[in-house]
């Protein structure tokens, strides 16, 4: 609540600033300046026989020598110090500040600083040069490890550090006390190179992260590190550069990618001296690939600083996407509006169709928010949301994330579990939620990394009646009641209830007595307890599995195996089974219900119920996907 009335935000930052309480000392003759009292290296002021210390005095700034005001308690404790014994008449001096701060910023972030900023060090008639690095703050494979975002500044004539800002979740006063005690020492860069820091895993990496700060540094002088600054970046400094995506998997929008393993010489497609921004996660990938390049006679490379961890990369395409670029979103559920050149429609994974109020509310203030505003169901109970243009997609995704949501259900992998109703539905027989939704993490998020050979979609339906088209799917499960009649039990009515009751007229009454045709019953379960003298009564529930159904160009409808599955786990299992089948004996580019036809249904059959397969193996193979979509 404020003067004007409430503000509604998450956090709030009161940047309000203080000033010194020294308004009694108007008409003393104490020199003040903005309220602070003027004092020398012994800690007098301008009256004779008066000294000042703490957060109502300044001090000397050490790299400038200029006066300074520092409010900070460690100021406040050294001056006094210095004051006491000057009083004492022991010689003592003030030997300057730096304008050190070191702050909490939320649980998991803290920042530190030291000296000149970039832009002080201009001002102070420095040529400074400046490096942003991200570093290991401890040994990556050590609990708890995390990393320092850096950026140190020195004098490119001398190589004197005049400055470091620091962030990161360690312990950002050692990098920050560090730099303290070099810029007093008036070191160079180079000095700290070796340093005996102390090292063990807990606490630090073996070249320390300062020390790796001074080494990008150094190289950045000579010339073998050549860089945009983030500053510079932001500023469009690397406006007509081509951007490189240097990370170990394609992951920035409308870059071309390279993998840095492969490049052994000439790399196709990159003019020698073409303009190239080389963009990893932090900068170390993209000075590889510098190297390598240059060996290779390119002229023009330039490493961002920092990388996608530092800054926002975003690459101008002019409209029109290239294909490779377009392949890959779509491998993140966005398929192109073919009504446009850099639009999309983003596909929301629903975990099989059940969603909260509260995410469906997501959903639409996304499509309001980076779409059209409408939203559509596909046939597989995913939610698109409409004519997303290219350049906001990322903040799409990251807005979906924040409301726990994901995009996906494309490619040749595994894909979202579709379910009906279940037991919320008046035949429901099983509950198909649950069933679907353990399917969904075991094999659509679980296996979400194994290639098939074409796209695998599995349904659940919670009877017979199939309305989410099990049979019509790589791999259909329907619920079952099979009914197991008493015949000792029936009298053979004329009007018969379970016969009645029978859609598919599977029940009959054959010379007094009841058959159900176990060829024509699909085990809806709705005859069951239909008899007056309870001759069907009892009924047992179980699953039973169709495989090679598809629909698409060439429909097909699936087979169902011979069993009847009593359990979950059996289900659960069978379906691993049938997963793995089809990666290890599929071909690239054939459905599941093309490999059933090409290897004989009998063969696929006792494979699944019967044989074992080898996951690790399996797993190791090297698989080619075929899916478009």
């Amino acid at each position: 609540m404020t003067d004007n009335g409430a503000v509604s935000a998450d956090v709030t930052v009161l940047a309000i600033g203080i000033r010194p309480a020294t308004a009694f000392l108007e008409g003393s003759g104490i020199q003040t300046v903005k309220g602070a009292i003027v004092t020398d290296q012994h800690m007098k002021t301008n009256v004779p026989d008066v000294y000042a210390a703490g957060d109502c005095a300044m001090v000397k700034n050490m790299i400038t020598g200029k006066p300074m005001w520092s409010a900070m308690g460690s100021t406040a404790n050294i001056a006094a110090r210095v004051l006491a014994r000057s009083i004492n008449g022991k010689a003592c001096s003030y030997g300057g500040a730096m304008g050190t701060g070191v702050v909490r910023i939320l649980p998991e972030l803290s920042a530190g600083r030291t000296g000149l900023t970039e832009a002080a060090a201009v001002e102070e008639g420095y040529d400074p040069v400046s490096v942003v690095c991200i570093t290991d703050d401890k040994a990556h494979y050590y609990p708890g490890a995390s990393f320092f975002a850096t950026k140190l500044i020195a004098d490119r004539g001398t190589h004197r550090l005049l400055g470091i800002q620091v962030m990161g979740a360690g312990s950002v006063d050692k990098m920050t006390d560090i730099a303290v005690t070099g810029i007093a020492a008036g070191m160079k860069i180079e000095d700290f190179d070796t340093l005996d820091f102390a090292y063990a895993p807990p606490f630090s990496t073996a070249i320390h992260p300062f020390v790796q700060a001074c080494y990008i540094l150094e190289n950045k002088l000579c010339g073998e590190l050549e860089t945009f600054t983030p500053a510079e970046y932001a500023a469009g400094k690397a406006k007509g550069y081509k951007v490189i995506d240097v990370l170990p998997q394609a992951g920035i929008p409308g870059a071309k990618w390279i993998d840095l393993a492969s490049v052994n010489g000439p790399v196709e497609g990159l003019g020698k001296d073409e303009k190239l921004l080389l963009v990893c996660a932090r900068g170390k990938r993209g000075y590889f690939l510098q190297n390598r390049l240059k060996a290779y006679g390119y002229t023009c490379t330039r490493v961002l600083e920092g990388g996608i961890t530092f800054n926002k990369v975003r690459v101008e395409t002019g409209g029109a996407l290239p294909a490779e670029e377009i392949k890959r979103v779509k491998a993140l559920g966005c398929l192109q509006d073919k009504r446009y050149p850099d639009r999309f429609n983003v596909r929301v994974i629903t975990r099989n169709g059940k969603l909260s109020a509260a995410e469906q509310k997501a959903v639409a203030a996304a499509a309001e928010k980076f779409g059209s505003g409408e939203v559509t169901m596909t046939t597989r109970l995913t939610l698109e949301i409409q004519c997303v243009p290219y350049s906001r997609l990322e903040e799409l995704f990251a807005f979906l994330s924040e409301n726990g949501l994901e995009t996906g259900g494309t490619g040749s992998k595994v894909r979202p579990v579709v379910s009906c109703k279940g037991t919320t539905c008046q035949y429901g027989l099983c509950d198909t939620f649950a069933l679907s939704e353990k399917l969904h993490e075991l094999f659509y998020v679980g296996y979400h990394n194994v290639t098939l050979p074409h796209k695998f979609k599995i349904a659940v339906g919670g009877c017979p009646n199939n309305c989410v088209k099990p049979n019509l799917n790589d791999l259909g499960i329907i619920g079952q009641r099979v009914p197991e009649p008493d015949i000792s039990k029936c009298k053979g009515c004329k009007v018969c209830q379970v016969e009645k009751a029978c859609p598919v007229k599977a029940a009959k009454v054959v010379d007094g007595k009841l058959v159900i045709d176990k060829t024509i019953c699909n085990n809806c379960g709705r005859c069951v307890s239909r008899c007056p003298f309870k001759a069907n009564e009892d009924s047992s529930y179980g699953y039973k599995v169709y495989i090679g159904g598809r629909w698409c160009k060439r429909i097909a409808e699936g087979r169902p195996l011979s069993k009847i599955f009593r359990t979950e786990q059996e289900i659960i299992d069978l379906v691993e089974r049938a997963i793995l089948f089809f990666r290890d004996e599929g071909i690239t580019g054939e459905r599941f219900s093309d490999t059933i036809a090409r290897l004989g249904f009998e063969y696929v059959e006792d494979k699944l119920l019967n044989g074992k397969a080898d996951k690790e193996r399996i797993i190791r193979k090297t698989v080619t996907g075929g899916a478009t979509c």
